[in-house]
């Protein structure tokens, strides 16, 4: 059961309140943001909270246990506080929110105010100047995957503090420039010639200039003909249309598998997968008829 403190709790029952939400957005990146359904700026906790934003949001779902509480904010897009080109880059995607009711008369009085929910921001939508989104509850978290998976291929992700490859080194990173958008997600690029075919399907590329400055995607296969022609697919399309001279990074892909973590990366020191591990094939493997089965190690051959 929620404790509201004293002070509030006399303000509510005076009849006559003067409440309103507030909520603070703590992105991935570290920026932290505040808006409220006030009619003006309010601060508190370090934090101040913009009226000119537009929020609004639906009433709360709160269940007990251990289900996902969940609401929906909705908001306008300006510079000064959420833009479009932010929400297009998943700068909010994930993003940590605390929803406050706070008595806007006294503001920087801690007793005269109370958290109603906390959460992360699920999916975002744009629409004309607006946008809305689903605030999740903390328990959304018990439902996603964690530690690690017994499976034949490697889990780490290549170049992190479990696999320890050092992909800054010359051979296993390139940079290059677009040099023609042939899809939305398929680039045709120069400074990349150096490099063998398919050296970095399933790596990731970065841009390092243009609307999709620091954006990270998943490279789906690269592709070197020998003449000069290099393309490079990716898994998905970026956030603004690829654009001839931007330039990007991009770092050597594995496929998880022991060989390549041997033949490619010389690193199976450092493989995280169990590639020994027996796979369905051998449970439902058939039974050489021509073998004489003793029960022990070793196998002895009949021909009869």
């Amino acid at each position: 059961m929620r404790t509201i403190p004293a002070a509030l709790q006399a303000h509510l029952d005076g009849g006559t309140t003067t409440m309103c939400y507030c909520w603070r957005v703590t992105r991935a990146d570290g920026v932290v943001q505040g808006f409220t359904d006030h009619d003006e700026d309010l601060t508190f906790d370090g934090t101040t909270f913009l009226a000119g934003s537009g929020f609004t949001a639906t009433q709360i779902s709160k269940t007990l246990g251990l289900s996902v509480d969940n609401l929906e904010v909705k908001g306008a897009l300006s510079s000064a506080s959420i833009n479009e080109d932010d929400l297009a880059a998943g700068k909010y995607d994930d993003a940590y929110v605390e929803l406050f009711w706070v008595n806007w008369s006294d503001p920087s009085n801690p007793n005269m105010r109370i958290i109603q929910m906390n959460g992360y921001t699920g999916e975002a939508k744009r629409t004309g100047t607006a946008f809305q989104a689903e605030l999740r509850g903390l328990s959304s978290r018990l439902g996603q995957a964690t530690n690690r998976t017994f499976q034949r291929t490697c889990d780490a992700v290549v170049g992190d503090s479990r696999c320890k490859f050092n992909l800054n080194q010359a051979s296993f990173k390139g940079t290059g420039t677009i040099t023609q958008a042939v899809s939305p997600r398929v680039i045709k690029a120069s400074g990349l010639g150096a490099f063998a075919d398919k050296w970095f399907s399933q790596g990731v590329l970065k841009f390092t200039s243009g609307a999709n400055l620091n954006t990270k995607i998943d490279v789906k296969s690269h592709t070197n003909d020998g003449a000069g022609n290099v393309y490079i697919e990716l898994w998905f399309p970026p956030a603004f249309d690829l654009t001839v001279g931007w330039t990007f990074e991009v770092t050597a892909g594995c496929d998880l598998s022991s060989k390549m973590c041997h033949s490619k990366f010389n690193n199976i020191v450092n493989f995280q997968g169990f590639n020994m591990m027996p796979g369905s094939d051998t449970v439902i493997k058939n039974v050489d008829p021509a073998a004489t089965n003793t029960g022990s190690t070793t196998t002895s051959s009949s021909k009869g």
